[in-house]
């Protein structure tokens, strides 16, 4: 798929050369504070603050020691640098229309730049970023012009085990003690969450609803997948194609059969938010439970598997 950026090379490249003209007047654009979000450059917060080494999945790359004005492409990586303090000041989404997810609490601070598998160059260049991160596997032939942009450093894939991409965040905003921190919290919880609830021998699926046509489930390797698992609960044994998740029809439903069902919705409380696929086999699913996309599929990072944590406790607790 072309991206908004190759479709409007003039308006990108001019695009550049502001920002080009305005990051040449100072020695880093920032902010006073690394949580503060502001679209306003200070061009004083960051000088003198010299760069570190940070090796991504394009090298290694000199990214500031304190970096101030944060752009960032995938959803582990807005968790991650909110829940480390660092508010990025634009951020890819997964959906234009949903934005930034609520449960973050920053909306208001963080400008969308486009989404995931499209970032639009134009709106990342006019918030004159001092880093920007993306992934090698959706962003490759965006590299060069991002790093025209500012420090650009990627990481793999967004399939990759997402502590691995919370440890590379925290190591690229110079917060890697942070991240250390976040995921012990997550992994305190995840015990906490098992020792609290009798899950051993009880099996558990996410299905996620893509359109009236197909059904995807989730690994064990994924992050709900992996969060499901670390509070005792098992997947049933599949082969996974596609690593972190499989699609299958809805004629092929009970192949998600468990002893309890999480079926991802924009709104859980919607009485549709259950596939009639799935109510109309009730016997294969003796417990079924909407829970909220934002979270449990986009909301990947520290922040989100404490809410995911949350529901499955929630869960857990009104089903013993």
């Amino acid at each position: 798929m072309t991206t908004p950026a190759l479709r409007r090379p003039a308006l990108v490249a001019a695009a550049l050369l502001a920002t080009s003209a305005l990051l040449g007047g100072c020695s880093s654009a920032g902010t006073s504070a690394s949580a503060a979000g502001s679209s306003a450059a200070d061009p004083s917060s960051a000088a003198g603050s010299g760069t570190r080494a940070v090796e991504g999945a394009r090298g290694t790359t000199e990214v500031p020691a304190a970096p101030q004005r944060v752009v960032v492409l995938e959803p582990v990586q807005l968790d991650t640098a909110v829940a480390l303090g660092v508010v990025p000041v634009g951020a890819a989404v997964v959906s234009a229309t949903a934005g930034v997810p609520a449960y973050l609490g920053v909306g208001d601070r963080v400008e969308p730049v486009g989404t995931v598998s499209e970032p639009d160059l134009e709106a990342i260049a006019a918030l004159a970023p001092d880093l920007v991160l993306g992934t090698e596997a959706r962003h490759s032939e965006l590299y060069d012009q991002l790093s025209q942009i500012a420090p650009t450093v990627f990481q793999g894939s967004q399939t990759d085990p997402w502590q691995d991409s919370v440890r590379l965040v925290g190591e690229a905003l110079g917060e890697a003690e942070a991240a250390t921190a976040a995921l012990a919290e997550y992994t305190d919880r995840c015990e906490q969450v098992r020792t609290a609830h009798p899950t051993d021998g009880t099996t558990a699926q996410l299905v996620r609803p893509r359109d009236e046509t197909t059904l995807s489930l989730y690994s064990p390797t994924s992050f709900a997948g992996s969060t499901i698992e670390c509070v005792g609960l098992t997947i049933p044994e599949r082969e996974w194609a596609q690593g972190i998740q499989t699609d299958i029809s809805p004629e092929q439903v009970s192949q998600a059969a468990a002893d309890l069902v999480l079926v991802t919705a924009a709104d859980p409380a919607d009485p549709a938010a259950v596939p009639a696929a799935i109510t109309a086999n009730a016997a294969d699913f003796p417990r079924v439970v909407p829970v909220d996309t934002s979270w449990w599929i986009s909301g990947v990072g520290p922040l989100g598997g404490q809410k995911v944590l949350d529901d499955l406790d929630r869960i857990l607790s009104a089903g013993s």
